[in-house]
């Protein structure tokens, strides 16, 4: 890998990882509906005019807008606002370790729908390493665990729902002919509209309008996804799908660090060897042999269309 690729590599593992973080600081001074909603719209903001310079047109057809009105909902609404109210009681920390745990619900999810029943060793494997991590990282046999606890359901039922999003997206969204940077501006766009009709539910509360929390907010919005958008598929043209796949595994890592260094949240031996562990079986899960090269493009864009964290 070239020392570009691997700055971008670094940055853009960087720019994802640490969303948790930016969640954790912005809830300083906005709700989580408020936090979804201004986030999503920046993002909107950011991909549509991208899109439309490069001649690219917005999607038409109402069973389209039906798709991607559903893959906002389970890749962006729920999820982001999940996330935030997870992350009122546990560190961002948590956050980035459980969601590591997106593509084994994934395969989960896959199996489940029929879309894809690859049935062999590996996976069996990495499903029940990757799911004995997340126990790990839970440790339920401590009473006094914050992980264990409605904060910890929240962010994990969020990478649930973005497993579901991967499964949808890929079935109804990918295989429309529209470019990925339109589908994702379009699909930020609904996601917005569905954040601005949910604002009754925790949105109408007076903001603090605090510095970190406002400055956080913006960085999350605009670089989170503008950004890590341009250097994502760079990344990708440059050294291959599967070098930009590798984030997957960085993410956590950047977490955790943030969290310790920006927030002193405390780092547990169990966090730290549940993420190993869920890690390992991503590893299993993600090690098929019949994978090629576009069909990990594919799962790069989803990750776009969704936000990765």
């Amino acid at each position: 890998m070239s020392r570009s690729s691997l700055a971008r590599l670094a940055l853009l593992a960087l720019l994802w990882g640490s969303g948790f973080l930016w969640i954790k600081l912005a809830l300083r001074g906005f709700t989580p509906t408020q936090i979804v909603l201004v986030r999503l719209t920046l993002d909107t903001l950011v991909l549509a005019p991208i899109a439309l310079a490069r001649g690219m047109r917005i999607p038409a057809g109402r069973m389209t807008w039906m798709h991607l009105f559903v893959a906002a909902l389970v890749a962006n609404a729920i999820p982001y606002t999940l996330f935030g109210v997870g992350e009122r009681t546990v560190g961002s920390n948590v956050a980035g370790v459980i969601n590591a745990t997106t593509p084994l619900w994934t395969v989960l999810v896959s199996f489940l729908a029929g879309t894809d029943r690859t049935v062999n060793w590996r996976r069996g494997a990495g499903l029940a390493l990757g799911f004995a991590g997340t126990v790990l990282i839970f440790t339920p046999w401590e009473s006094a665990n914050e992980i264990a606890s409605w904060g910890g359901v929240a962010i994990l039922a969020a990478s649930a729902s973005y497993g579901i999003s991967y499964v949808y997206m890929g079935k109804f969204l990918t295989n429309r002919g529209v470019p990925p940077i339109m589908l994702s501006a379009s699909q930020l766009a609904a996601g917005a509209i569905l954040m601005l009709l949910a604002l009754p539910f925790g949105g109408l509360v007076a903001p603090h309008w605090r510095l970190d929390a406002i400055g956080s907010l913006v960085i999350l919005g605009v670089f989170g996804t503008g950004l890590a958008y341009v250097l994502n598929y760079r990344l990708i043209a440059d050294e291959g799908p599967t070098v930009a796949s590798t984030t997957t595994y960085l993410l956590p890592l950047v977490a955790v660090a943030l969290g310790a260094l920006v927030v002193h949240e405390k780092v547990t031996l169990p966090m730290v060897a549940g993420m190993v562990v869920v890690l390992a079986g991503v590893a299993l899960v993600q090690r098929r042999s019949n994978q090629t090269p576009a069909t990990e493009s594919g799962v790069r864009e989803i990750d776009i269309a969704r936000g990765s964290d």
